[in-house]
């Protein structure tokens, strides 16, 4: 399979959904013992996986969650209850499969890709995709995180992963990542794309004091005021204010929509992603499922802005993907409920339609 090279060829890729699956999806599921409707947001989701893989009943035996992980030159700016050195100790953590996410994917039967796109350090380990643009972002609260260029090489990383995982047979994709700082440059994606002020973006991250959430705001009002992102130019907001991995993981989602393929999106830096790739493609969003609503201040309006709803609310925040790997239990039941429940007529079991037929005609 070609790899893809500019992004222009990716978002050609993405079709609209296919209206025919999805109709029959919804038929199907009226057909069942049940009321209509009766299986709220399961239903949905069946419908919609139909309309992406074309597919009235499909299933994902195959599944990879695309970790990205990467530093923020941001971090110097004091943003961050934890020091930068913890992005290259959780990887290695991610790798020796002890982190949440790893724990939660082999629950859920899904690989985990942890993909080195912007560590601030040398790593070194067997199963590490090493696809490092540099390492780490500038500080964007003193000048662009990094050029136009390395941006779009992040962003065609993570759709030539997925290309790579396509061509091994996966079919389901989830967004993860891992990057202290990252949930600033998130905020400063977010109020340059909608033109929110940073006190309404930005969240606690890691957990920081209210002090420290106060000038995690003007670190981000720093950064767009001498950047001056372009909010009409998705790859100029992401390379004067995004990061390194938050391109990869837009690559990821523009990919995963060129080949047919649901993608769900995890959390805060996660949607930031993308609500980039929307931008990109306001296509794409056709294939992005939300997996829930983490704790992060601005998840709900990046959700909103993408018009998305959440399957679950649990209060989480921690990324890594664990909300995304969370939510393929429900794409799982909403697969199985298509392919294994029983029809009124294969049951033996009158439908409330065919009751009222028969008093009407009594009348």
């Amino acid at each position: 399979m070609n790899p893809f090279i500019s992004i222009s060829q990716i978002v050609n890729d993405i079709k609209a959904l296919d209206i025919t699956a999805a109709t029959a999806a919804a038929d199907h599921l009226d057909q069942l013992t049940k009321p209509p409707g009766s299986l709220g947001k399961l239903e949905t989701l069946a419908i919609k996986l139909a309309g992406i893989t074309g597919m009235e009943r499909p299933s994902f035996p195959h599944r990879s969650v695309v970790v990205m992980a990467a530093d923020h030159g941001v971090c110097e700016e004091g943003i961050s209850a934890f020091p930068a050195e913890v992005t290259p100790q959780m990887v290695m953590n991610f790798l020796s499969g002890g982190a949440a996410v790893n724990v939660l994917s082999r629950q859920a039967g899904a690989e985990v890709l942890c993909v080195d796109i912007g560590v601030n350090a040398e790593m070194n380990h067997p199963d590490l995709i090493d696809r490092k643009v540099r390492m780490g972002t500038a500080n964007m609260a003193k000048g662009p995180a990094m050029s136009r260029k390395e941006a779009e090489a992040a962003l065609l990383i993570g759709a030539n992963i997925v290309n790579e995982a396509f061509a091994r047979g996966v079919r389901l994709f989830v967004t993860g990542e891992m990057g202290i700082g990252n949930t600033t440059a998130s905020a400063a994606v977010l109020s340059a794309l909608i033109g929110i002020p940073p006190l309404e973006s930005v969240g606690r991250g890691t957990g920081i004091s209210d002090e420290v959430l106060q000038h995690k705001a003007l670190v981000v009002e720093r950064a767009i005021e001498c950047n001056i992102p372009n909010a009409l130019d998705p790859l100029d907001v992401l390379s004067k204010v995004g990061g390194l991995e938050i391109a990869g993981l837009t690559g990821v989602i523009l990919a995963a929509a060129a080949h047919g393929c649901p993608v769900v999106i995890d959390g805060f830096i996660s949607s930031a992603a993308a609500l980039l790739a929307q931008r990109f493609s306001p296509e794409s969003t056709y294939y992005m499922i939300a997996s829930h609503i983490s704790h992060e201040q601005g998840h709900g309006l990046l959700l909103k802005e993408l018009g998305l709803d959440p399957m679950l609310q649990l209060d989480m925040r921690l990324g890594e993907g664990t909300g995304g790997v969370l939510a393929l239990h429900l794409i799982d039941a909403a697969c199985r409920i298509m392919s294994e429940m029983a029809t009124f007529e294969s049951a033996g079991i009158s439908s409330g339609q065919e009751a009222t037929e028969v008093e009407s005609e009594q009348l």
